[in-house]
């Protein structure tokens, strides 16, 4: 039969979603399983990579079976995911060596500082676009290498294999040990502008290269799949911010979108030449179809956000689900003069502040339960100012209005809140989960599914916009306490 849609595998840092697409781009089932959160020590975050296998292959079979259809139905699957989420696994078994480190785990200080004697962070930021920070996954690799027994050794005879969370998927998959170069980008072992992996950044890490994948572009067809896709095309891989700027539609240089979900992420479409930032942004891959030039952007990222709100529910207990800080924030006019700053890993852009840690300021005996939900979401907002007024720095062209996207979006209190502290419009999609409907778009590209660009930029919809309706004295006066909430957490770990 003539297939009708195209899957994506969104592999988070929560849980992995499977979503089957029609050709209008609308979503036709949906199939979603949460995964174990592991923490070791303080800072530490680790994840069951064959644990996450399992439940992939559970999302996919589920979400085929509530769209009626089966392998043969898709024309390709793409793939998004958690990024820097580190996992080396045994190339003949198949089975991780050690659980996976994840994008928000602090442990590699020690690896950040032999790498800055011996590279330089200026030199750095000039080859990666990246900065000498905990997030990137080369030196949690490193970490690997240093801490399991024989595990060095193992990767110099090419023994063991290394990949981001798409790797490992598309290897599974297909047997093929490729990443794209969005993934790429987010290692610390990547030259932005040859895309390919760089000799003196693999030695200044003691990263073999035998245990790397080979670079690919992130629209093009990397295998057929074998299991519960057997004879699909495995045809894109893109970074999950990357792949929500994609669904998004953010084609053109100038436009931007922001997901709110575990974390939350601002990207900025710089067209086909990176821009290198003074003010604290990451430069990074936006994607690449097979035979164009590279699409670079320039990123904020905020570690915590909607994990506060899970905080929230489940370490103090406030609230039973994440919908439910709505109603509790709404219970109150203000934050009764209450901040959260949730550095529960750092501060991550504009600050990377490492040595942060969170805090809950100004309380008083006058703050409420209802105070506190409504600080936790305005945390969110103020975080995302931060990061527009770094971006507005670096850029030609200040931002005029914002996509937003992803889970925290159905929240209608902060995406009002999040207008008035930005002063620009907020523009929901009418598809909030962009991550995956950017690798569906991607791989039907790749396949011929939807013909160009221009097709899928006519199909993205809003649903929603809101506009400032802040006082600027109060705005200015929040944004000056939230500030001094930020002063608070620095310094915290020596």
């Amino acid at each position: 039969m003539t297939p009708q849609y195209v899957a994506a595998i969104d592999q988070g840092t929560t849980s992995s979603r499977c979503i089957v697409f029609d050709r209008a781009g609308d979503i036709v089932s949906v199939a979603q399983r949460e995964h174990r959160q592991i923490f070791p020590r303080p800072g530490w975050v680790e994840h069951d990579a064959a644990e996450i296998w399992e439940n992939v292959q559970l999302v996919v079979r589920e979400a085929l079976a509530a769209a009626g259809t089966d392998p043969g139905g898709l024309a390709a699957v793409g793939i998004t995911n958690q990024r820097e989420t580190t996992v080396v696994w045994d190339r003949a078994t198949g089975q991780p060596v050690a659980n996976a480190i994840v994008w928000q785990d602090t442990r590699t200080g020690p690896q950040l500082r032999e790498l800055e004697r011996g590279y330089g962070e200026q030199r750095l930021r000039e080859r990666t676009g990246l900065i000498l920070a905990t997030y990137f996954a080369g030196p949690k690799l490193r970490w690997l290498l240093e801490h399991v027994d024989g595990l060095a050794e193992r990767a110099e005879r090419g023994e063991v294999l290394f990949g981001t969370m798409d790797s490992w998927l598309i290897w599974k998959l297909t047997g093929r040990h490729v990443t794209d170069v969005t993934n790429a980008s987010r290692t610390m072992l990547m030259d932005l502008r040859t895309l390919d992996w760089d000799p003196e950044l693999l030695d200044a890490l003691g990263v073999p290269a035998a245990m790397l994948p080979q670079i690919h572009s992130s629209a093009e067809v990397y295998g057929t799949a074998g299991g519960v896709l057997e004879g699909v095309p495995v045809a894109s891989a893109l970074g999950d911010q990357q792949a929500a700027l994609f669904g998004q539609t953010c084609f053109q240089a100038g436009e931007a979108k922001c997901t709110y979900g575990t974390g939350s992420f601002l990207l900025l479409n710089t067209g086909t030449g990176p821009v290198t930032s003074s003010h604290g942004l990451l430069t990074t891959v936006a994607y690449r179809i097979e035979g164009q030039p590279a699409v670079y952007a320039l990123e904020g990222a905020i570690a915590v956000t909607g994990s506060l709100v899970q905080w929230l529910r489940d370490n103090l207990g406030l609230i039973s689900t994440a919908g439910e800080v709505e109603e509790l924030a709404r219970t109150v006019e203000d934050n009764g003069g209450c901040y959260v700053v949730p550095a529960f890993s750092g501060l991550f852009a504009p600050h990377w502040r490492p040595d942060a840690r969170g805090v809950i300021a100004g309380l008083t005996g006058y703050i409420t339960k209802g105070h506190l939900a409504r600080a936790v979401l305005e945390a969110s907002a103020w975080q995302t100012r931060e990061v527009v007024d770094a971006m507005n720095a670096d850029s030609d062209v200040a931002l005029r209005r914002l996509r937003v996207d992803g889970g925290m979006t159905a929240n209608e209190l902060l995406m009002q809140f999040l207008a008035d502290v930005l002063t620009v419009p907020v523009v929901r999609s009418r598809i909030t989960e962009t991550t995956c409907l950017g690798a569906a778009y991607a791989a039907g590209l790749a396949v011929g599914f939807w013909p160009d660009l221009a097709t899928l930029r006519a199909q993205w919809r809003s649903d929603a916009q809101w506009e400032s309706a802040m006082d600027p004295g109060d705005r200015e006066r929040e944004l000056h306490q939230w500030r001094k909430a930020v002063r608070r957490t620095l310094d915290w770990v020596e």
